[in-house]
């Protein structure tokens, strides 16, 4: 489990919850973190309300949950969660996605309790609809900006990490890796030709992401400076170290690209990591002329209406094809047309 909650404070049941999605689902740790931090403010909510405790309060982040057990989480009811999901608008000032989010995690949770153990025979959140969100198109990084990000890679000599940072830019840029997976990587997950690589996504699913010359030639330093003698030691077979000799940390990675956005001057635009995501994911539908259902497979989406939102096409895209219509050049003006005389018309000649 991640750092920032422990299954431990919790009950029996949740625990038992969050071992079912972690070990039957194959969920990731972090996801099942995100389903406790969710369950948590929940359970809190209804705790401070039966104990007069302002939600507002530092004391509201002290409630121990390991009181809601089985019975106390089949007593809820349906208007508990609707007052639950008003308080994180009003009071929390959480947005639409952030609501369905928490609104998903107690689903879930009556899910498992309901469909799959039966546990209790109601399910309290069944009827409750997620809220609505905006469908906002993904931001990403101009084929210049790209061009630039990488540059300040290139140019930062006194790195003593410039041709791993360069690798890990140009792998996001050209790959659309998460930065979940990117950090996973392991040197036996590079085929020996670098044709492809293995990465570890959502729900530890494997899948193979085939490599392009860019990538392969910021892999092979890379792998040279990895393998040598001055590595020999590291027990980790990670190909990204950090400064200790580790594998690197997702907040790391993060904290290298926010770096190099802002060299770029590309930080007022608040890009960041998963934003390269995007970026690799347009450039290719834009111009690679990529079919969204290989995009879907490269990007390793489980639905693909998740990867249509890359079909965003820029105004740049559209006026151009307005320009390509073979009828846009046929623009000749009506023929005039000599006014026919009226009957008023004669008699005021």
């Amino acid at each position: 489990m991640g750092t920032e909650i422990s299954v431990a404070e919790f009950s029996d049941i949740v625990q038992e919850f969050a071992s079912y999605k972690l070990s039957i689902q194959a969920c990731s740790a972090k996801t099942v973190d995100e389903y406790l931090l969710d369950l948590r403010t929940f359970f809190r909510f209804l705790l401070a309300k039966e104990r007069g405790i302002d939600p507002e309060s530092e004391e509201f982040l002290e409630i121990d949950v390991r009181a809601m057990d089985l019975g106390r989480i089949s007593a809820i009811t349906t208007g508990q969660i609707y007052d639950f999901l008003m308080y994180t608008g009003s009071i929390r000032g959480n947005q639409s996605s952030a609501k369905a989010r928490k609104l998903s995690s107690i689903k879930g949770l009556y899910k498992y309790l309901v469909n799959k153990r039966n546990y209790i025979e109601t399910n309290p959140a069944q009827n409750i609809e997620s809220p609505k969100q905006k469908k906002a198109l993904p931001k990403f990084l101009t084929l210049e900006e790209s061009l630039s990000l990488l540059e300040c890679v290139r140019n930062d000599v006194d790195s003593k990490h410039r041709v791993r940072d360069y690798a890990m830019l140009t792998l996001f840029l050209n790959c659309g890796m998460r930065v979940s997976e990117l950090v996973g990587i392991r040197l036996s997950d590079l085929d020996p030709e670098l044709r492809s690589m293995r990465v570890i996504g959502k729900g530890n699913k494997e899948r193979i992401i085939y490599l392009n010359e860019a990538c392969r030639s910021v892999l092979v330093p890379l792998i040279q400076e990895r393998t040598s003698p001055q590595y020999a030691t590291v027990r980790t077979r990670a190909l990204f170290l950090s400064n200790r000799n580790e594998q690197i940390s997702v907040k790391t990675v993060q904290h290298i690209v926010y770096k190099y956005l802002a060299m770029a001057g590309l930080e007022a635009k608040h890009y960041s990591v998963h934003k390269l995501r995007h970026t690799a994911a347009t450039l290719m539908y834009q111009s690679g002329n990529v079919d969204v259902r290989v995009l879907k497979d490269i990007l390793g989406h489980e639905q693909l209406n998740t990867t249509q939102i890359y079909t965003h096409v820029s105004d740049e895209h559209m006026q151009s094809a307005m320009e390509m219509n073979p009828l846009a050049s046929v623009a000749k003006p009506l023929p005039k047309v000599a006014k026919k005389k009226t009957d008023e018309d004669e008699d005021e000649e």
